[in-house]
């Protein structure tokens, strides 16, 4: 062997320091994405939630609409807005209709993407303010006047969702 021989090549893997300044840069890159991937899930469930409260009150708006109408039959003492939200799904006779079809007002009640339990109903999982109940305190009562979401929480913009 010649005294002069090329020196012998180093390996072609990465040394420690190399390693650990990747890994620190990708824990920073992850925790700065955190909190988008979790606004991004609370956007998807107020979405969410925003279109359950659209149908439950488009259903119970046309419930009323069909009590003034005749075709719900009503009491005196009734003010017109279904006694239960399950009412909405399983339907009501048609007065009007000579065979006494039923009126169905929803396919099924939309649960609250807030409520997590799995044991609840999905009506069980809204507030529900009956008529007779001032906005600023909603209470159940003979009817349903109108759904509120429960579980607490604020919204993205700013306002409870209980006020939604």
């Amino acid at each position: 062997m010649s005294r002069h021989a090329a020196p012998r090549s180093r390996g072609r893997g990465f040394t420690l320091i190399e390693l650990l300044v990747t890994v620190v840069i990708l824990s920073v890159l992850a925790l700065a994405a955190m909190p988008m991937a979790e606004l991004t899930v609370q956007r998807a469930k107020e979405s969410e939630l925003r279109s359950a409260l659209r149908q439950i009150r488009e259903g119970i708006d046309a419930y009323k609409r069909e009590v003034d109408d005749g075709r719900i039959a009503r009491k005196v003492t009734d003010t017109g807005y279904p006694p239960t939200l399950e009412i909405l799904v399983t339907g009501v006779e048609d007065e009007k209709s000579p065979n006494k079809q039923k009126i169905y007002f929803l396919r099924r009640i939309p649960r609250n993407p807030l409520v997590d339990d799995p044991q609840l109903s999905n009506a069980a999982t809204w507030g529900k303010r009956s008529y007779a109940s001032p906005p600023e305190e909603p209470k159940a009562g003979d009817d349903v006047f109108d759904v509120y979401p429960t579980g607490g929480g604020v919204g993205l913009n700013g306002i409870a969702y209980r006020d939604w």
